[in-house]
């Protein structure tokens, strides 16, 4: 692992507003900006990567500037994900986004705004106030012709919208929560092939038997019941010949382009295992990839404010990264936040402890480009919007979710985190989480160490949260689980600690009585992970950039054990078979039995299995996960599992023929695992303008199993989920950390730092992440002294 190095630039740079003013190198390019609602004079400090650092002479200034330098860097990017959240996108792009705007709105917070602030750490509201009003007088430089306008805007025939502070916290959507996708999945399965096709498409963790609500069978779901919900939380498509939201029902045929490897990993090293002596705290996103980057690096400084790290572009402050004082990091720790009623209706009205209730109908008008606004009406129960609705069979859907509740808006409880100065703070940060709900850790200069799991969490006395449920009022969340309530360690015995998505919840954690969970991602990164750190005793900033970038398989370990025993008489299958034992299980870009292991566990094994053993849901079940494959395989007698193997291994490679040609010697898990991006707007471009928008295609390592997590559609393996950034955070040689954002800082694709920072991703190569002023000055690009305009 390494990193990118240039000859240095000697330059000393003036300080803010009243401090003498240095020569500076004339390598570094020199700009001046007034700037209306800047309060006094700043500057903005933009290095060889692309990464802000912005110096202010106040708190509200320093956020205002995040908040302009957001829209100068992602103007295009933030003003698409405020129209998509708040359902305004038929206001600029016209009707065909109608259903998808009435869809966003019945996902917003609709509570009071001043529980919604309360919630927050303590300088939030003046955060997202001054970060909304930077983002606006950017976007008022940019309607008055003093800054370019993206490209994109001029593709769609639109214009920039401004903000207000709630629209930042109102959007719920883009949160990641769960499981009501898995309640219907588990639903459809149950109904089509009983428990044994559950258990082969998902396995429980901790070990738990299901709970099956009374008054509610599972074949009383409708397949299509969270079209509104699937809908909502779609992602902009401008291509005409695609839909807007992938069909509800869960087959194959529906879900195999969205596999992702969406997660992350985190882990923190105590001082007493590495070689500095000081803790290292490592955090990778994995995420949808694409371009412009979901994640932004920033640095904000101003008096009593100081943090460094990434977050996203559309809100203040950072949500992984560290302050000086303490780093923290994240992954998503998969408590059941959702849950989906079923009611007897009468029209608008449901029953509910044995009489009638009313919904609460909103009466809401979209504006539509082109065309005269339509009206729509938007139902709620006392559980959430109404998602599904049939008057023939006077039944209808309603989800319940922590967005309806204060403090919920994706990833901003990190404002507890910005100053957090010992654990103590770090244990408030945690108690205060809502969504997603998270693998917290952290670390600190006095050396503390830890891990907290974090989130809002209903609790369900009565049932699992597991299956869709009568919303009649016997199947009721009896509040919160308090502070406190769920599973942390301070400074681990072992030296470190890791997350993964993993299962990670202690043996003697009250699980079963509690309910926070039981459906997580498998063991196969985390496993790897603890097996590299506990040979460590001496780690290095290397050593976890290399672990960030480690492409061994876990699962693969286990798929070729079980090729022991197996032979087939056909020469090219038992060639395959030769090379998958004697593999190493490493998903190299350039490994043979890579591309063939991959291809065949992933695509080709679940259909054969679901076949011998659950036919009658195939099409219900969707695509079971990997562990429940290989554990269902495990299980089996050798004489059962040896004909199923085969059988899917045939397909596999007649694919991988076709794809990369008759000499298996040629044959490259590179040639097919390929991160090429390709912006949204990109299709309403002309070819030339579509390949400058468009990033790549570059091989990548690793799989949806490594810990260099590299998920990909099946129709052509293409990366479509995977590391959004990557940060390694040296705690208290704060200069010496690294971090990779992808591909790049900026979202204008005619910018340098649009896609320079893509190769050095797809290699596992970093960039420094740079903290104190004088490191941040030798290594500057740009310098924009700001001052308030008159």
């Amino acid at each position: 692992m390494r990193f990118t190095t240039a000859t240095a630039m000697a330059a000393v740079f003036a300080a803010i507003a009243g401090q003498a003013c240095a020569e500076i190198s004339s390598a570094v390019r020199q700009e001046t900006a007034s700037v209306a609602g800047l309060s006094q004079p700043a500057e903005l400090i933009v290095d060889r990567w692309g990464i802000p650092h912005i110096y202010a002479a106040n708190t509200r200034d320093a956020f205002f500037l995040q908040g302009w330098n957001a829209a100068r860097d992602r103007l295009w990017q933030i003003d698409l994900w405020r129209k998509r959240g708040l359902g305004r996108l038929s206001a600029s792009f016209g009707p065909s986004y109608v259903e998808q705007d009435r869809a966003a709105r019945l996902f917003l917070y609709r509570g009071d705004m001043a529980a919604e602030w309360a919630a927050y750490g303590p300088d939030a509201k003046t955060a997202v106030e001054a970060f909304a009003a930077g983002i606006n007088a950017y976007v008022a430089e940019v309607r008055a012709g003093t800054k370019p306008m993206p490209l994109e805007f001029g593709l769609t025939a639109s214009q920039p919208e401004t903000w207000t502070a709630e629209d930042v916290l109102r959007i719920r959507s883009h949160a990641l929560v769960s499981n009501a996708v898995q309640e219907l999945a588990r639903a459809r399965t149950l109904c089509a092939g009983g428990d044994k096709a559950e258990r082969l498409r998902r396995r429980l963790e901790p070990a738990h038997e299901l709970i099956r609500p009374e008054g509610l069978s599972p074949c009383d779901v409708p397949a299509d019941v969270l079209k509104d919900y699937l809908l909502g939380t779609a992602m902009v498509s401008f291509d005409p010949m695609k839909t807007k939201v992938a069909a509800a029902p869960l087959d194959f045929a529906e879900t195999a382009d969205r596999i992702t490897a969406e997660g992350s990993n985190n882990w923190v090293i105590a001082g007493s295992r590495t070689a500095s002596g000081r803790p290292i705290l490592a955090n990778d996103p994995h995420r949808a990839v694409g371009a412009p980057s979901l994640r932004y690096i920033a640095h904000v400084e101003a008096p009593g404010l100081s943090m460094i790290g990434s977050g996203e572009p559309s809100a203040p402050g950072i949500s992984f990264g560290h302050n000086g004082k303490a780093a923290f990091g994240l992954t998503i720790f998969a408590i059941d936040q959702e849950d989906l009623y079923a009611y007897q209706t009468d029209g608008d009205r449901y029953r509910y402890k044995g009489g009638w209730e009313a919904m609460k109908v909103v009466r809401e008008t979209i504006e539509v480009k082109g065309q005269a606004p339509r009206e729509v009406e938007l139902r709620f129960t006392r559980h959430g919007p109404l998602l599904h609705a049939d008057a023939a069979k006077n039944r209808a859907f309603a989800l319940r979710t922590v967005w309806n509740e204060p403090g919920m808006s994706g990833y901003f409880a990190s404002s507890w985190l910005w100053g957090a100065k010992g654990w103590s703070d770090f244990e408030k940060a945690s108690h205060h989480w809502g969504a997603p709900s998270l693998n917290l850790i952290y670390a600190d200069t006095g050396g503390t160490t830890g891990w907290a799991a974090s989130g809002l969490t209903p609790v369900r006395s009565n049932w699992d949260g597991l299956l869709p449920v009568p919303g009649d009022g016997r199947y009721e969340w009896g509040g919160f689980q308090p502070a406190g309530a769920l599973p942390w360690v301070k400074n681990p015995k072992a030296g470190f600690f890791a997350t993964a998505n993993e299962m990670n919840i202690p043996a003697d954690y009250p699980n079963e009585e509690r309910r926070l969970a039981f459906e997580y991602g498998d063991r196969s990164r985390i496993d790897r992970i603890t097996e590299v750190l506990s040979a460590k005793s001496k780690s290095t900033l290397a050593d976890s950039m290399a672990l960030q970038g480690d492409s061994i398989s876990v699962n693969s370990r286990r798929l070729t054990a079980l090729l022991a025993g197996i032979s087939s008489p056909d020469a090219r299958t038992q060639k395959a078979i030769d090379l998958m034992r004697g593999w190493n299980a490493d998903m190299a870009v350039d490994s043979v039995p890579a591309a063939i292991a991959e291809v065949w566990a992933v695509k080709h094994m679940a259909p054969a299995l679901i076949e011998a053993l659950a036919p009658e849901a195939r099409t219900a079940m969707g695509i079971p996960t990997q562990h429940a494959i290989l554990s269902t395989l495990e299980e089996m007698p050798a004489a059962e599992r040896a004909p199923i193997l085969l059988k899917s291994l045939a397909p596999a490679l007649e694919e991988l023929t076709a794809r990369l040609g008759s000499d298996m010697n040629s044959w490259r898990w590179g040639r097919l695992h390929l991160a090429r991006f390709e912006p949204a707007a990109a299709v309403l471009a002309d070819k030339q303008t579509a390949e400058q928008m468009s990033v790549g295609p570059l091989a990548v390592p690793g799989s949806g199993s490594t810990p260099h997590a590299a998920g990909y559609r099946f129709s052509d393996f293409r990366l479509t989920a995977g590391a959004t950034v990557r940060l390694v955070i040296d705690v208290g040689g704060w200069d010496n950390s690294m971090a990779i954002n992808s591909p790049g800082q900026s979202g204008d694709p005619f910018n340098p730092h649009y896609r320079d920072l893509f190769p050095l991703w797809a290699a596992g190569e970093y960039v420094p992440l740079r903290y104190t002023r004088k490191a941040v000055e030798a290594d500057a690009e740009t310098v924009i002294r700001l001052t308030p305009a008159k």
